[in-house]
């Protein structure tokens, strides 16, 4: 019996082998181990047939639901960009409407001959620069101006806010723009609001004769 003991005691001074599932060691003050069975605890027996969740399995699933997501993110952030600029982009337009409105009135009053001789001229090339520098800001950031004017009315790019009289020529065709509409790439980005022409309908013929089957009027 001391010979065992003392073999234990010097496998377990040593490192000895691992403890077996199921089995539990005591040691004494002299550093002495007594391994005794242990009975299972309740419901443990009936875990062990159930079989253990495939933790690695999930693993590869959740990475690749990761990478899934992070190309979609990579491939959604161009349109993110896009759509950050073209909210700018729309905030710019309103002033670009005055200064549109502002550069048409100076032009009539030039045409009607009621300013005094070059009392605009400055302010018309002010202007004409302007224009020139957001021409170049919008055709840098891929925005194109509609040119509706003489060309059939489009439900999907303009808006109707007026309607001329016309004729069997210019019938349904745009022919002013009030506010100006632009493409941004290929999409719309604002509609423009026009006026078009619109034939009157025909007057109905007027009754040449009495209604069939109306008695005739004696005269007095």
């Amino acid at each position: 019996m001391e010979n065992k003991k003392h073999k234990h005691h010097e496998e377990k001074k040593n490192g000895g082998t691992p403890v077996p599932g199921g089995m539990e060691c005591e040691c004494d003050k002299n550093n002495e181990c007594v391994c005794e069975e242990v009975a299972p605890a309740a419901g443990q027996q009936a875990d062990k047939k159930a079989p253990a969740p495939d933790y690695y399995a999930q693993l590869l699933c959740v990475k690749a639901d990761f990478e899934n997501y992070r190309k979609r993110v990579e491939k959604e952030k161009p349109e993110f960009v896009k759509f950050g600029k073209a909210e700018i982009l729309l905030r710019l337009l309103p002033l670009y409407d005055m200064l549109l409105q502002a550069h048409l009135h100076i032009n009539k009053v030039q045409a009607g001959g009621k300013e005094e001789p070059g009392q605009t001229q400055d302010i018309v090339k002010g202007l004409e620069m302007i224009f020139k520098e957001f021409s170049k800001v919008f055709e840098a950031e891929g925005i194109r101006p509609m040119d509706l004017v003489g060309k059939p009315y489009d439900p999907m790019a303009s808006e109707i806010i007026g309607i001329d009289e016309g004729t069997k020529e210019n019938d349904g065709l745009v022919t002013e723009e009030f506010q100006k509409g632009f493409y941004y790439g290929d999409k719309i980005l604002r509609p423009a609001r026009v006026k078009i022409a619109k034939m009157k309908a025909p007057a109905p013929e007027a009754g040449g004769g009495q209604g069939e089957g109306e008695p005739e009027k004696e005269g007095k």
